[in-house]
């Protein structure tokens, strides 16, 4: 008995390796934020890419819709420089109204401008 302690106290203690926890945070926070960039990176990828439009290949687009109950909608196509009215439902797709004339074509609206981020505080700070 005595010589197996004999052994174990001669024997290296296993090293446990030291961990930099600043360094290991840091590298996690760093990825956490990595990770977040690429979602927002993805979907402003997505919505340019989806209000880009294709010049002389799409000729048709759905310039406003409607829903009337749940299965039922209404749907205003621009197609060809003609609008039609169209209605969707369980029974199918019925051409509703077909409007004669070319589509002007439409303005964009105007956005509203927005105060300053400082004046609206200062409003708040004077209400209270």
């Amino acid at each position: 008995m005595n010589i197996a302690v004999a052994v174990l106290a001669r024997a290296p203690m296993a090293s446990v390796p030291d961990i930099d926890v600043t360094g290991e945070l840091l590298r996690v926070v760093l990825s956490l934020g990595g990770i977040i960039a690429l979602i927002f990176a993805a979907g402003w990828l997505t919505r340019r890419l989806q209000s880009r439009q294709f010049i002389g290949g799409r000729r048709l687009r759905c310039v406003e819709s409607m829903s009337i109950s749940a299965r039922e909608r209404v749907l205003l196509i621009e197609a060809d420089g003609k609008r039609l009215l169209i209605g969707v439902g369980t029974g199918g797709v019925r051409a509703l109204h077909v409007y004669e004339g070319t589509v002007a074509a439409e303005q964009a609206p105007t956005p509203v401008a927005m105060p300053p981020f400082a004046e609206l505080l200062s409003r708040l700070g004077r209400k209270s």
